[in-house]
This record gives C-alpha cells, sequence and structure tokens, in this order.
C-alpha cells in the first residue's frame, strides 16, 4: 500500500463528521420524545430528522474520501516514480505512481541489430555487474524477447532478460552486462583479439613456424566475445601465431618468445561461440 499523501485530514474530517451525526441523532431522540409528550412542535422534530439525514450523507462522503486518499498497489514494491502533484487534479487515463517489485526485475540489454537477429529466446545469458563484462559474476538468466525495433537514440535493440535466481538482489538501475550464447561449435578456432591486425577491410595474423619465424596470413573473422575472436578461415587447430605486439611484427621476421611464454600460442578449439 502507498501513501499518495498524508491522510491524517482526511482522518481528521471523516471522525468530525461521525461526530456530528451521532450528535444529530441525540437531537433527533430529544426531540421526537418532546413532541410526543406535546412539550415541542412536531417541526422541531422533523427539522431535527433533516439534520440527521444531512449529518448522515456527510459522513457517508468524508468515510469515502479518506477511502480515496490513499492509492493500494496490487504488488508490493518499491515506489520508482510518482507522476501526481499534491493537491493538483489527475488525469484517471494516466498513471500516478510506479512501484517496482525488486524481486522481480528483469535485465534490459542493448545490442546491435546484426547481433539481435542471432539471438533467440530461451538463449542462456551470463551476466555480470560493475563497468566492465569482468565485473561481479550475478549468475545465468534466460532471453524471454528481443524488440522488433532499434531504439533511435542508441540504434540498438533491446533484449529482455529473467533471471530467477541471482548470486545477489538486483538494484534498480544499476549496470549489468550480458553474455549471450548464440550457438555452439566445438570445433571452432577462437584466438586473442589482441593477435587480429586490422588490413584495410580485411584481417591478418602472423604464423610462426618451427624455426620461430613469423609469416603473415590472411583470414576471416567470425563470432566475437570476451574469450576472443572465431576464426573461420586461414588458421588450423595446433598452429602457433603471435598474440603479444602483432602490430610491430612484420613478414618473415623472427619471433623470440618472452618469458613468460604468453606470445605464441598454439591455435585450439574454442569454447561456444557466444557474442
Amino acid at each position: 500500500m502507498t501513501l499518495l499523501h498524508d491522510e491524517a485530514p482526511f482522518e481528521a474530517a471523516a471522525q468530525a463528521a461521525d461526530a456530528a451525526l451521532a450528535t444529530a441523532e441525540r437531537a433527533l431522540e430529544r426531540q421526537q420524545r418532546l413532541a410526543q409528550e406535546g412539550i415541542a412542535p412536531r417541526k422541531d422534530a422533523e427539522q431535527a430528522a433533516a439534520d440527521v439525514a444531512r449529518a448522515r450523507a456527510e459522513a457517508v462522503s468524508a468515510r469515502r474520501t479518506l477511502q480515496l486518499s490513499t492509492l493500494r498497489a496490487a504488488i508490493t514494491g518499491t515506489v520508482t516514480k510518482v507522476s501526481a502533484t499534491l493537491g493538483v487534479g489527475v488525469d484517471p487515463t494516466q498513471p500516478l505512481v510506479e512501484i517496482t517489485d525488486p524481486r522481480a526485475l528483469d535485465v534490459l540489454l542493448s545490442v546491435t541489430p546484426s547481433d539481435a537477429a542471432r539471438v533467440r529466446r530461451s538463449a542462456k545469458v551470463d551476466l555480470t555487474a560493475g563497468q566492465t563484462m569482468n565485473g561481479e559474476a550475478l549468475g545465468m538468466g534466460a532471453v524471454v524477447d528481443v524488440a522488433g525495433a532499434v531504439d533511435t537514440a542508441t540504434r540498438s535493440v533491446a533484449v529482455r532478460v529473467q533471471a530467477a535466481k541471482t548470486t545477489r538482489s538486483l538494484r534498480i538501475g544499476e549496470t549489468v552486462f550480458g553474455l549471450i550464447a548464440v550457438g555452439t561449435r566445438p570445433t571452432a578456432i577462437v584466438i586473442p583479439a589482441e593477435a587480429l591486425v586490422p588490413e584495410g577491410d580485411q584481417f591478418k595474423v602472423f604464423v610462426v613456424d618451427a624455426n620461430g619465424v613469423a609469416h603473415e596470413r590472411e583470414v576471416k573473422v567470425g563470432g566475437r566475445s570476451e574469450a576472443g575472436v572465431e576464426i573461420t578461415e586461414g588458421l588450423t587447430a595446433g598452429e602457433r601465431i603471435v598474440t603479444v605486439g602483432a602490430y610491430g611484427v612484420q613478414d618473415s621476421a623472427k619471433v623470440v618468445p618472452p618469458e613468460p611464454r604468453d606470445s605464441v600460442r598454439p591455435v585450439a578449439p574454442a569454447k561456444p561461440e557466444k557474442p
């Protein structure tokens, strides 16, 4: 239950109306008795009856006003927006108060139109909170809806996600990231994003041979995720590539892996693709 404003004045008015009705009813009883005994004229009793009717109507009106002074919500939650102004008339077709149930929050993710085309309902979503995808883990959710229109301001598509169970209660308005699985390819080849070198509209990587010599090779890129970039053409499992300092490498250059040995990495099957 949410109070739109202080109901104390309405409660006081209702109590005053009830008291006035009780007084009028006692006066009516007295006037009727006096009229029956011939002490008072009959018209005084009739006037007292009219006063009781008026007081009863005013008491009913005051009680009704008291009831209308309280807005009752269908759910228990937190008030997130109040559109009504105290003392100002309201439009019955417009919402006065917005209430949110923190236990039943949905997560709205913004994705590009091309990514939205690959997202399907019921797809699993790995949720995190913070400033980046590597923030606080919140648990798993599922896609329940993909908007059919592109937001004109952000040029993105809204994806609604429900998370029945999270590691903690979500906060209204907090930033949440989601990693959506759009497909599974057990034999996909994924490399670190820093291994890619743009060349016009294409990409290349440097493949290191058995003698430690780097050779540039054009590759085609598929899906992307925080885990890396999928390579659909140009590499085979087991080949080694330059993953650190690739921008500064020239074709046929000798590559000496630094310590720890993390600049030359074997290409291996990766985890399921996630955009």
